[in-house]
């Protein structure tokens, strides 16, 4: 079931970053008192009564632009930087956070942002949408509260003075956001085996994708970042329903231009959490970098199994041993998805991309494997003998049994005498000797532990 995307929006230093920290529940984005320190969308996973959400914190509208002289407020560069923005925003989130700082009142920057968020919501069942809620950031005391009405003045209804910092007001606002959101739906049934491109702009996603369609279904252009939208794709391959997904690419961190390349990141996100498996296209010119790296976590957060495709292979220079040391920087660079299968492609050329689809749709078959239970318990077993877990506090964990308790990912739960006593170090090693047996190969597998009552 989808989960509602829900936007920052704001002018520079008005808290969006701190809010974010709050609402996600961890300190994600750097916050600090200069303006415009976020330079670029994080996107993380909240809840409440409930309900859960992504939240994108967008950063602000930054006045200066790529080295040049500072635009003043009422400029046409600074007005079309707000006018994108939250254009886009308003387009692609389920719900928009507008952040105003009740330290400086209305300022002409928050008019802007408030006339465009009003002239390009749509009218569903006859309410605004998406609906856009004003918040009043940096309320620490009474008089800032009160003081909050002059906030009507920006059309947008009714102010929510909040502490982002001390989370004063932050429940309230939180209780009106989760009503607005749309009834959750029973998504329809679609046993389609659905596969997303993902990666950095420019690696040949779309070009990948009508080479496996066999038609000139998407645009492909060698200007980065063409692909706007995250596009289905209905094929059947070998009798198996399949559905593509080309996404918008993500840019480096840092480089996400203002606009539109940083909210069809959304989509990109969309697209991961649809998906079974996402195929990371990584440029084997350019080589591995820490945004496919990025991704590589955005689509492990997830919990969806991955196929590494490392595209231009025709493109570089070799001789019998570069695939062997590409393979092991990529392993290196990838540690943290070390399951994954790694495939050299020229989708120019077509070298080896009829491999794509069966490797993809094999590791949706390792993603839906299941071991019996006592399978599994023979590997903890074996496990334990061979390496008992150890702790510095005089206690040990023990495993007692386990059981596979779902699939897609395979997930498995451990009954153990204290859960707290599982080091990561230690779950990594039990996932490394379940691996061993059965391979599971490109998808996480999960390991819940739970004390034994």
């Amino acid at each position: 079931m989808q989960k509602p995307f829900v936007a920052l929006v704001g002018r520079p230093n008005v808290g969006k970053s701190t809010l974010f920290n709050r609402l996600a529940g961890e300190p994600l984005a750097i916050v600090d008192d200069t303006p415009g320190t976020t330079r670029d969308r994080l996107l993380s996973e909240s809840e409440w009564n409930g309900r859960a959400f992504h939240i994108v914190d967008t950063g602000g509208i930054d006045p200066s632009a790529g080295g040049k002289e500072p635009l003043s407020i009422g400029s046409a560069d600074y007005i079309e930087q707000i006018r994108r923005g939250a254009e886009i925003a308003i387009r692609e989130a389920d719900a928009v956070l507008f952040l105003t700082d009740a330290l400086s009142g209305v300022t002409p920057a928050d008019k802007e942002v408030a006339q465009i968020l009003r002239r390009n919501q749509k009218t569903v069942d006859g309410k605004p949408y998406p609906p856009v809620l004003l918040v009043v950031n940096k309320a620490d005391n009474e008089t800032f509260r009160m003081g909050a009405a002059q906030f009507y003045e920006l059309g947008l209804g009714d102010p929510y003075p909040i502490s982002a910092v001390h989370g004063t007001g932050t429940g309230d606002l939180l209780d009106v956001l989760v009503e607005s959101f749309p009834p959750e739906e029973i998504e329809e049934e679609d046993d389609s085996v659905k596969i997303a491109l993902v990666g950095k702009p420019n690696v040949g996603k779309s070009s990948l994708l009508n080479k496996l369609v066999g038609e000139e279904r998407a645009i492909v252009s060698p200007i980065a970042g063409t692909t706007r939208d995250a596009v289905d794709t209905k094929i059947v391959y070998d009798g198996i329903p399949v559905t593509l997904i080309d996404t918008a690419g993500i840019r480096r961190r840092g480089k996400v231009e203002p606009g539109v390349e940083k909210y069809s990141v959304i989509r990109s996100m969309r697209a991961i959490e649809r998906a079974d498996v996402a195929l990371l296209m990584i440029d084997a010119v350019s080589g591995i970098s820490a945004q496919d790296a990025h991704i590589a976590g955005y689509v492990l957060e997830a919990q969806k199994s991955t196929v590494v495709l490392v595209n231009k292979w025709d493109a570089v220079e070799k001789d019998n041993e570069t695939m062997q040391i590409y393979t092991e920087q990529i392993r290196r660079d990838l540690n943290f998805i070390a399951y994954v299968p790694i495939l050299f492609i020229s989708v120019k050329s077509g070298q080896r991309v009829d491999q794509v689809m069966p490797l993809a749709l094999k590791v949706q078959e390792e993603r839906l494997a299941r071991l019996t239970t006592g399978q599994l318990n023979r590997i903890l077993q074996e496990a334990q003998d061979a390496h008992a877990a150890t702790s510095s506090s005089g206690r040990s964990l023990r495993i007692y049994y386990g059981t596979q308790v779902r699939s897609d990912p395979p997930t498995f739960m451990l009954y153990c005498n204290d859960p707290k006593l599982a080091h990561f170090t230690y779950v990594r090693y039990l996932e490394n000797q379940i691996r061993k047996v059965y391979p599971f190969s490109g998808t996480p597998i999960r390991l819940v532990f739970k004390a034994r009552r």
